[in-house]
């Protein structure tokens, strides 16, 4: 049935019977296979039927085409690959080359002549969108018209070839892309002294005080090495346009972006970090937390800040105490002073007395130098300190 069809009305004439057959070998009533035979070779006679009508299915629609759609859509998939794709610099004269060769060929088998205007990548897609309109205003026919519409197709394929050869942005590799964006320019037979040269070229962009390159390597690199550089560096130069790379890593936890946006000071990580110091699992990620919160020195933290003054860690509570002195707001004296007269860490302490000589008001220098005397000579110091401010400020206020 299907090795005598010749032509598109054949098949369908082909797909017709057999149609018929499916349908007669649904509504037959066919012996069930016997639950109970123990020969696992017997097959279901229905099961059988089904299985070779759609094998002849397969075998119609293999023999169908091809069509002159077929080679509109493979010109509009190459048409969408110029597009999409990031061209290097090498790539872009290759696909220069594939279109205009398509015109010539694709213009040979309709007898018409197709040109791109220019060179540019809409030129070379406009023209792409005449072919496409000529086919199609042709109405090709699978049948009558078969030996044209086969070679459309086959020019439309080596277009999509010669497009998948030409080079692209992919399938370079990070240090070709680097350096074909200027990344190593900085560079000098003076200045090259570490190994690898990104490492090298990093530290020259942080001397320079400019951040984009950096974080533009931190988005190329693959490796946590040349990754980690960056952070550092950008965390040196406590750069805003590094907020919002920073504040992404912050998300999942990473403690280096956090430190870096503690550098930053943007009161807008707050909303991140504040959720990082709640309980008492993972001190590390809180320690790091907590001092980013305080050099960020916004109020709006006190009360998160304050609340890990009571942390089971020693760390995290002389972190937080440290970090309400960098804040500075005056509603923390009193749990510094809680802290300082009954925490059991003699450091802890020292950190809270710290932040009271940082808040600086007459109240908080109060509580500091009220443990002049302390047992703990880190508590000491900070006491004398707050007594030396306070007898400055009062000599300050004394008329000569």
């Amino acid at each position: 049935m299907v090795d005598e069809a010749e032509t598109e009305a054949d098949l369908d004439e082909a797909e017709a019977r057999l149609d018929e057959v499916e349908a007669d070998i649904e509504a037959a009533d066919l012996p069930e296979p016997d639950e109970d035979d123990e020969d696992e070779d017997a097959t279901d006679p229905r099961d059988e039927l089904e299985t070779t009508v759609t094998g002849i299915r397969d075998a119609i629609e293999a023999e169908r085409g091809p069509y002159a759609e077929d080679a509109v859509e493979t010109i509009e998939s190459a048409k969408a690959t110029i597009e999409d794709t990031r061209w290097t610099e090498d790539g872009e004269p290759e696909v220069v080359t594939a279109v205009e060769s398509f015109l010539d060929s694709v213009g040979e088998v309709l007898d018409e002549s197709f040109a791109a205007e220019g060179e540019t990548m809409t030129d070379l897609t406009a023209a792409l969108d005449d072919v496409v309109g000529t086919i199609e205003a042709r109405d090709l026919d699978p049948d009558d018209d078969a030996e044209t519409v086969a070679e459309l197709c086959a020019v439309a394929d080596d277009l999509e070839a010669d497009l998948a050869d030409a080079e692209e942005w992919d399938d370079l590799s990070v240090r070709e892309k680097l350096g074909a964006e200027g990344f190593y320019d900085v560079l000098t037979p003076e200045n090259r002294k570490d190994f690898p040269p990104e490492w090298n070229a990093i530290k020259v962009y942080e001397k320079q005080n400019d951040p984009e390159p950096i974080l533009h390597g931190l988005e190329m690199f693959g490796s946590e090495f040349m990754q980690g550089h960056c952070i550092e560096s950008l965390k040196r130069m406590g750069s805003p346009e590094a907020y919002d790379a920073m504040e992404q890593r912050a998300q999942k936890r990473n403690k280096p972006p956090i430190e870096v946006l503690g550098k930053i000071g943007d009161e807008r990580a707050l909303d991140t970090l504040h959720d990082y110091i709640e309980g008492d699992s993972d001190p590390a990620l809180q320690t790091v937390t907590i001092k980013a919160i305080g050099e960020i020195g916004s109020t709006d933290s006190t009360q998160a800040v304050a609340d890990r003054l009571v942390a089971e860690n020693d760390t995290v509570r002389s972190n937080a105490a440290r970090a309400l002195g960098l804040i500075g707001d005056t509603r923390a004296i009193d749990p510094l002073a809680d802290v300082l007269a009954d925490d059991d860490s003699n450091p802890v302490r020292a950190s809270a007395a710290w932040a009271l000589n940082q808040i600086g008001t007459s109240e908080a220098l109060d509580a500091a130098r009220e443990h002049a005397d302390d047992r703990s000579f880190l508590v000491q110091t900070e006491a004398e300190k707050a007594e030396g401010a306070m007898t400055d400020e009062d000599s300050a206020e004394t008329p000569a």
